[in-house]
């Protein structure tokens, strides 16, 4: 047992005693469907941890606060699923003597393995759950053609204020076959409570702890809820708990330094690859996690970590300054359901991440397309701002690729960076008889890119080159 791992523990054991009468000790195990124990297993309460023996059981201190036994699903095995939610918690209860979980070999090799990452589908009604079924069948369709070891990922806001739909968006859910990871979003809180404690209680009701982890070959997962409900209506900011940032520390402290990490949560950490001064305001405290800072020391010792995140309605790649890569995610929804784009021009759909190993990749998969469509081109004259240039919007866009023009097949032009909005969701945003809502506006993005023909007549194509060597290519319409 390393030096880390003996910090937590007593820590654990400390904070224990600090609530002697509150807390009790509970035991269980978890075995094989063949009856073998796992030794190793990692099990919580969402403060407190313990790890399997030889034989498979655990004791563990559960807190007075805590809701549910879990375990951090360990590689190689698979929880059961019911329907799309993975079963890794049970309810504490007075009446439950022993905690028992039972996982199955992973059929595949999860060394290698997919996952599909989606945000904010945001449905209001039994007509956005109907157009919803459309992307999860887009997305069951590309599960089925890659095969071997895949799962969702889902990074809130699955309803916008209507947990009503939650049986319907199972039932979708339940239908692609695809086991679903979930986290809250802000959209999917219980409102007008007394305080943040009571804002994930239908959540965690219907799907999973509000915070937890899992691991799937040499990647760990930690799912993490930093939607603080402040107990005013419906108001929230991007903020992580003492009580969060304590558990991941230990929950970090079972995980080697040489891991993939992938942090799952609605709220982006931060928009900007630099810390920005603090701003007091609404949307200021809404749109990032305002005590990010801490996160990014709990990771600093893992040098491939990347935060996955949603909320904002449109598709951004972060590389910050601190190590982490942050992936913000197009939404699901597009518009709100009243257009097939999203607020920078990004066609509704979904991340997709390959796994091998400690080495990732990844790529926007556009709902209804074929995953070669990664940009939109315009032709000179469709922006007012860039009259004489064509113009591109590469949605998945970070540094490492590059954004090329060329002409009859020849390379005239490296494109030039910009930021602006994009002319279909301007013009979307605008019909505001087609979008409903009043407040929806484009968003400026920083993935536009700009270059002028030496010929405006000759055949016009953008080609980009993503950071793993992959080209795609747009022709000028």
């Amino acid at each position: 047992m390393n030096i880390k791992r003996i910090i937590m523990l007593a820590a654990a054991v400390l904070v224990g005693s600090l609530t002697l009468g509150f807390a009790r000790e509970v035991a269980g195990s978890v075995r094989t469907t063949e009856g073998k124990g796992l030794e190793g297993v990692v099990v919580t309460d969402g403060y407190n941890f313990a790890q399997t023996d030889r034989r498979g059981k655990f004791r563990l201190e559960v807190d007075g606060r805590a809701r549910h036994i879990y375990i951090s699903t360990p590689s190689g095995f698979l929880v059961e699923n019911k329907g799309s939610i993975p079963q890794f918690f049970l309810p504490i209860s007075e009446e439950v003597k022993k905690y028992e979980f039972t996982l199955s070999p992973n059929p595949n090799s999860d060394e290698r393995h997919t996952f599909f990452a989606t945000a904010d589908v945001q449905a209001t009604s039994l007509d956005d759950i109907k157009r919803y079924a459309t992307i999860a069948e887009d997305m069951g369709q590309l599960a089925e053609s890659i095969g071997g070891d895949y799962f969702s990922v889902d990074c809130g806001d699955i309803v916008g204020d209507s947990p009503w739909l939650y049986p319907y968006y199972i039932e979708v859910g339940d239908g692609v076959g695809i086991p679903v990871w979930r986290i809250l979003g802000n959209h999917d809180m219980n409102y007008n409570g007394k305080c943040f404690e009571t804002s994930y209680q239908t959540f965690e009701k219907t799907f999973a702890p509000n915070y937890y982890s899992m691991n799937r070959g040499k990647a760990h997962y930690i799912f993490l809820n930093n939607n603080f409900y402040v107990g005013r209506e419906y108001f929230y900011m991007g903020y992580y708990t003492e009580a969060l940032l304590e558990w991941l520390e230990q929950d970090l402290s079972y995980v080697p330094e040489d891991r993939v990490v992938f942090i799952i949560q609605h709220i982006p950490a931060r928009l900007t690859p630099t810390q920005v001064p603090f701003e007091y305001n609404g949307y200021a405290l809404a749109d990032q996690t305002m005590n990010a800072g801490a996160l990014f020391d709990l990771l600093k010792e893992y040098k491939n970590c990347h935060i996955i995140s949603g909320h904002m309605h449109f598709n951004l790649n972060i590389e910050h300054a601190e190590g982490p890569m942050e992936h913000n995610t197009g939404a699901v929804c597009g518009t709100w359901w009243r257009g097939d784009i999203c607020l920078d021009g990004t066609p509704m759909g979904y991340g997709v991440y390959e796994v091998d190993g400690t080495d990732v990749s990844w790529y926007y998969k556009s709902s209804g397309f074929d995953k070669e469509h990664q940009l939109r081109a315009y032709k000179p004259g469709s922006k007012a701002d860039q009259p004489l240039a064509v113009v591109a919007n590469v949605w998945n866009w970070d540094s490492s690729w590059s954004v090329e023009l060329y002409e009859d097949g020849i390379k005239t032009a490296d494109m030039t960076q910009f930021t602006g909005y994009d002319r279909a969701a301007y013009e979307l945003c605008s019909d505001k008889e087609k979008v409903v809502y009043a407040w929806i506006s484009p968003v400026a993005t920083s993935h536009l890119f700009a270059a002028e023909p030496k010929n405006p007549e000759a055949k016009l194509e953008v080609r980009v080159t993503d950071r793993f060597g992959r080209t795609y290519t747009a022709e000028v319409e």
